[in-house]
């Protein structure tokens, strides 16, 4: 559905997006992850038009976003990780405003209206002033007036900040949901929340993609070693010859519990680590519980992958992270800053 084709974007001498490339199938909900200053919040703006690239094109479905840009913004559901509201409006009329300028009126309004307040769980709170709303019912009403419209592809910058564990389930739920029918690009710091809700993870750092792939790919490819855990009906078994055997094999850790000791080995990815252990055991009578293999979680990916900054990308954090001042109208103070001016 969406195809980004060799997109870059510069903040003046520094490089926040480089030549990147990927693709989004319809259907697909994926997770788009990075750290401050790696340049996901800027790839995310250029793919709903808030930004323009110095480089490279965004299609939708074989279309450039920038060639119809209103067509564009009804096919496309935003909502930014600072979710600017208008906090002196109720939040019916925040909706019915932000419906109005998507030219959804009438009984096409109260259709989704009644649909959005349902799903994101607004009804007590419809009548009442958002500036009085908690953060968690702010965020209700952000994720409502971006999916009001009934757009194929979702683009959500952390869907479930500040809401409590009840709320992050149910919104959770909806995006599972939502994604059954759309296109959801999900971005968050919360590894579980993408490791439970996407199909694929897209990790980028220093403005460029580190890592591309379903989570389970990512998971038992990540890595030059592999771990293996084996649960025995033994408090004290004996692996000290199968460690001197192979020097690239490691036991990492051994737990007794009632009787039963829980093993985690690990080895070079060149070793059938499974196999040497299970035929190990079989020839020394070992009586074996459980055994699997390891994956490695996805926060550990992430910080691998991700952990080394430096310090250009440190400065590119003033340019793109402060959310906050990003999405206030810029005076004639920031000529100089090589921001894009509204």
């Amino acid at each position: 559905m969406i195809q980004i084709k060799n997109l870059s974007r510069s903040f003046g001498s520094l490089v926040a997006v480089n030549d990147i490339d990927f693709t989004i199938s319809p259907g697909e909900i994926v997770g788009f992850l990075g750290p401050n200053g790696a340049g996901k919040t800027t790839t995310l703006r250029m793919m709903v038009g808030y930004l323009q690239p110095d480089s490279g094109a965004i299609e939708i479905d074989g279309k450039s976003i920038y060639a119809n840009p209103l067509d564009t913004s009804r096919r496309i559901g935003y909502l930014p990780e600072s979710n600017p509201l208008y906090e002196d409006m109720l939040v019916y009329d925040y909706l019915e405003f932000v419906s109005e300028l998507r030219a959804l009126t009438g009984a096409d309004f109260q259709k989704r209206l009644h649909m959005v307040v349902e799903k994101c769980g607004l009804k007590t709170v419809l009548a009442q002033q958002i500036g009085t709303l908690s953060k968690g019912y702010r965020q209700r009403v952000g994720l409502a007036q971006a999916i009001i419209h009934d757009p194929e592809l979702l683009i959500l910058d952390e869907p479930t900040s500040g809401l409590d564990p009840n709320q992050i389930l149910e919104i959770r739920e909806l995006i599972r949901e939502l994604g059954t029918e759309k296109t959801v690009i999900l971005s968050s710091h919360i590894m579980q929340e993408v490791q439970a809700l996407c199909d694929r993870v897209i990790i980028i750092n220093k403005g460029k993609i580190v890592a591309d792939d379903t989570t389970e790919n990512l998971s038992f490819q990540f890595g030059d070693r592999s771990r293996l855990v084996v649960e025995l009906d033994s408090p004290d078994p004996d692996f000290s010859m199968l460690l001197a055997q192979y020097d690239s094999i490691r036991l990492i850790s051994s737990v007794v519990n009632n009787g039963t000791t829980t093993i985690e080995f690990e080895a070079a990815n060149d070793i059938d680590l499974k196999r040497e252990v299970a035929i190990f055991m079989s020839k020394n009578g070992m009586i074996v519980s459980g055994m699997y293999v390891k994956k490695h979680s996805l926060e550990e990916i992430f910080y691998s992958l991700t952990t080394s900054v430096t310090d250009d990308q440190v400065s590119i954090i003033a340019d793109e992270i402060l959310t906050d001042t990003d999405d206030l109208p810029q005076t004639d103070n920031n000529e100089d800053t090589g921001r894009d001016q509204k």
